[in-house]
């Protein structure tokens, strides 16, 4: 991504501090809450021959403010300072009066061998043929602690620079400026194929467990996860998706403690539905929402006060708009569907990962096969344009991102 500072004109910054014992320090920044200047060494403990030390941090913060994004990640690792420096609330606020934020979309995902992996898009995105997603970020290898599969199908929720990979019995935080890596607080309950959204800085999880129908709410700030209501239903293979204060849960199979000839017959009719909890109110809304023509929720995300929502009909892939204001407690808006080529979905297996980039723009990364089963799977960022209705290509996703999860940041 391009930016109008050099980082050459700051490399005596780096090489002032290579000497300093300092410099080995850990991957994960300090939380963004420890004011930093109460955890900085002092200049006079610093040796002479780095004279970067003996500036104060406002001069050091107007310094480093000026970096370009791309090498923000190895300044975190020249010396504790730095990291602290840099993962400090007023370096972003710093940032944002100079002008150097921009929206920035992401996809992320973790590799089976515990790698976590980013690549970013400049929002708007520009039109060009041989445009191409950066890789702002070297793989990172996180605790070998982890059991196999835990991040096999994360959930991504994305609040301020951070990143929050969700995924069963582990969550991660990934800082989209310095690219470090750290373990956050787990779920309350195992869960896996779940609903996630952000409302008000605040992710909530639901569904994904036969055993609990309990709705998580996780403070980044405490770094905790404390259940804050019960779900009406148990869905299992569900998405999640925010808008107006409401935490909208939709798609999935019903499971839980019926018989099985009850789960087969309601099944369907739960594939098409949603239920939707208001955060401020701590109440579930009275919402009977289906998706007209039957069809399955594979995928959704929040934009200004709708639900825009992706469902799969067998044969094809339709796209609705839902308002949950409108008459009867809400309406249903039929949209151009996405133009996903007819042999995948006939007989193939289509994925989708949604996210919002602005008000009047929608992102989904499309992962298809030929054939369930089949190896070879082809993506694609598909970009919707909410005022002309109308889906446009964007470019291809780097290799090393299949089965990416994408979320929109300002860094």
């Amino acid at each position: 991504m391009g930016e109008s500072g050099n980082s050459r004109g700051f490399s005596w910054l780096v090489k002032s501090c290579i000497t300093d014992s300092c410099r080995e320090v850990s991957r994960s920044p300090v939380p963004s809450h420890c004011y930093h200047k109460d955890l900085l060494p002092s200049a006079a403990a610093a040796p002479d021959s780095s004279p970067i030390f003996a500036l104060p941090d406002d001069v050091l913060f107007e310094c480093l403010s000026r970096v370009s994004l791309s090498s923000l990640p190895s300044l975190s690792l020249v010396c504790r300072r730095f990291a602290l420096l840099l993962d400090s609330p007023a370096f972003i606020d710093l940032r944002r009066s100079q002008g150097r934020l921009r929206r920035t979309l992401f996809a992320i995902c973790i590799s089976d061998l515990g790698v976590v992996t980013a690549a970013a898009l400049p929002i708007p995105i520009p039109i060009q043929p041989d445009l191409s997603w950066d890789t702002v970020a070297a793989p990172i290898s996180f605790s070998g602690d982890l059991a196999a599969g835990t991040f096999s199908q994360p959930r991504l929720a994305a609040i301020g620079r951070s990143f929050y990979l969700i995924g069963r019995g582990a969550t991660l935080r990934y800082d989209s400026l310095t690219g470090a890596v750290s373990l956050r607080a787990p779920t309350l309950f195992l869960r896996k194929k779940f609903a996630a959204a952000v409302v008000g800085n605040r992710i909530y999880v639901s569904g994904g467990s036969t055993r609990t129908s309990s709705v998580e709410e996780y403070d980044p700030e405490a770094n905790e996860w404390r259940v804050v209501a019960e779900a009406p239903k148990r869905r299992y293979g569900c998405v999640g998706a925010a808008a107006g204060g409401v935490f909208y849960v939709l798609g999935g199979l019903r499971v839980g403690t019926q018989r099985e000839e009850e789960e087969a017959r309601d099944a369907h009719a739960c594939a098409g539905s949603m239920d939707a909890y208001h955060v401020r109110a701590g109440m579930w809304l009275r919402v009977r929402a289906v998706v007209p023509g039957g069809g399955c929720v594979v995928g959704a995300c929040g934009a200004g006060p709708y639900i825009y929502v992706l469902a799969s009909h067998s044969v094809e892939v339709s796209f609705w708009r839902w308002d949950g204001k409108g008459r009867r407690g809400g309406d249903w808006m039929r949209l151009e569907p996405p133009p996903v080529a007819g042999q995948h979905r006939l007989g193939g297996a289509v994925h989708f990962a949604c996210a919002s980039i602005g008000d009047d723009k929608l992102s989904a990364l499309v992962y298809s096969s030929v054939s369930h089963g089949a190896r070879g799977m082809e993506t694609a960022l598909l970009v919707y344009d909410i005022r002309l209705d109308e889906w446009s290509r964007g470019p291809e996703l780097p290799p090393g991102l299949r089965r990416a999860a994408c979320a929109c940041v300002e860094c």
